[in-house]
């Protein structure tokens, strides 16, 4: 199958205003993590300025944003980098999606992936705590996929493994000044909308809303996710992302996580 051709040109005409709101699920871990190794509050605050000044720079678009939309500006992609950014490139992309439903698929397809690829690792015993925020958005210039015309090439961008034409054509949209890509979530069982920010402008409020907590449990039935207010319950099971083969090779029996206990735990 030959790579679409699209050009900075033909995205730009085809480039709509476009506002809305997204939902985006993060680890709850970034004040937990220093709280372990102090012994007052005052010890946390001076710990985690030192650690901030350790980071790379926040991008200057980006310094007006909360540290959690700012954060995937700030930070270089994964080797292979992502659907929407090549590896090593120094601009980043917020992903999230229109529904929460569809953020909790796509964070436990990801969470499935580590286990896919590292077949020896137990299942975790502890749920992993989430965090779900929302994202206000607004531009007038994002890019529907799933919409004529862009969606004659829909094969190429929801390939569940193969970045290299997403990749693309990002870079043209970003020559074409689009701040917004909105596609269908790859991992969503029922297909919900994903949204990929290219450019710290599109953000209409600078920080996140509605914080909500969720609790994600592995195993070998598949995921389970909890959000503990208001009350909402999802069920991932094993055919859930088969359609990406290396879940589809997931080696789901796995010996359980040993647990040390020092002397005097119970």
């Amino acid at each position: 199958m030959s790579w679409p051709t699209w050009t900075a040109a033909a995205l730009f005409s085809e480039a709509r205003p476009w506002a809305g709101e997204g939902r985006r699920l993060v680890e709850a871990r970034h004040h937990v993590a220093t709280m372990k190794l102090v012994d007052t509050v005052e010890e946390q605050a001076l710990l985690e300025r030192s650690i901030e000044a350790t980071k790379p720079l926040v991008p200057e678009p980006c310094r007006h944003l909360h540290f959690m939309l700012a954060a995937p500006f700030r930070y270089r992609p994964a080797p292979v980098g992502s659907r929407f950014r090549r590896a090593g490139d120094p601009r980043g992309v917020l992903y999230a999606a229109r529904e929460e439903r569809t953020a909790v698929a796509e964070i436990a397809f990801w969470r499935l992936l580590f286990f896919a690829e590292s077949p020896d690792t137990p299942w975790p015993e502890r749920p992993l705590q989430l965090t779900s925020f929302a994202v206000e958005l607004s531009t007038e210039r994002a890019l529907a996929l799933a919409e004529p015309p862009l969606d004659r090439d829909l094969a190429h961008w929801t390939d569940p493994v193969a970045y290299g034409p997403t990749q693309a054509l990002a870079e043209c949209a970003r020559e074409a000044n689009v701040a917004i890509l909105r596609y269908p979530s790859v991992r969503d069982p029922e297909g919900g909308e994903n949204l990929a920010v290219l450019d710290c402008a599109a953000f209409a409020r600078p920080e996140p809303r509605e914080p909500r907590t969720w609790h994600l449990v592995l195993d070998a039935n598949g995921v389970r996710a909890v959000c503990e207010l208001p009350t909402v319950r999802l069920g991932f099971d094993r055919a859930a992302f088969a359609r990406d083969p290396r879940i589809a090779a997931l080696r789901w029996e796995r010996p359980p996580a040993q647990v040390s206990r020092g002397r005097g735990g119970r």
